[in-house]
C-alpha cells in the first residue's frame, strides 16, 4: 500500500472523529437546529469521501466491503448540491454508518502497521 493510501486512511480516521465529536451530544432535533454543526459535519463527511480518490482500485478491491463508491458519491452530492443536503440522511450516516467505516478503517491500518 501506498504511502498516500495510509496517510488517506489515517486522515478518514481524523474526520470521522471530527464528525462524530461535533454531534455526540446531539439530538437530531438539534443538530438541525444548529447551522455551524451542520456546516463542521456537513464538511468533515465530504473530506471522507475526498480522499477516497487517493485509495487504489486494488485495495478498494482487497476492502471491497467497504463502500467506497457510495462514500464518495456522497461527497459529491455534498459539494455538488449542497442546499439540497438531507439531513436525515447524513444523520443516519453519522449515526449507524460511520462508526463501522472507522472500524473497518482502523483494522485495515493495522494490517497495514503490521506489514
Amino acid at each position: 500500500m501506498k504511502n498516500k493510501e495510509y496517510i488517506s486512511l489515517t486522515k478518514m480516521i481524523e474526520y470521522i472523529n471530527k464528525a462524530t465529536k461535533y454531534t455526540e451530544k446531539y439530538t437530531f432535533e438539534q443538530f438541525c437546529k444548529d447551522e455551524k454543526t451542520i456546516d463542521a459535519t456537513v464538511f468533515a463527511i465530504s473530506q471522507i469521501g475526498e480522499l477516497v480518490k487517493n485509495i487504489s482500485e486494488e485495495t478498494k478491491n482487497k476492502y471491497s466491503n467497504i463502500e467506497w463508491n457510495m462514500i464518495k458519491g456522497l461527497r459529491n452530492r455534498i459539494v455538488h448540491d449542497y442546499e439540497g443536503i438531507n439531513l436525515n440522511s447524513i444523520w443516519y450516516v453519522l449515526k449507524n454508518d460511520i462508526i463501522s467505516l472507522k472500524s473497518d478503517i482502523q483494522e485495515i491500518l493495522k494490517i497495514i502497521e503490521v506489514k
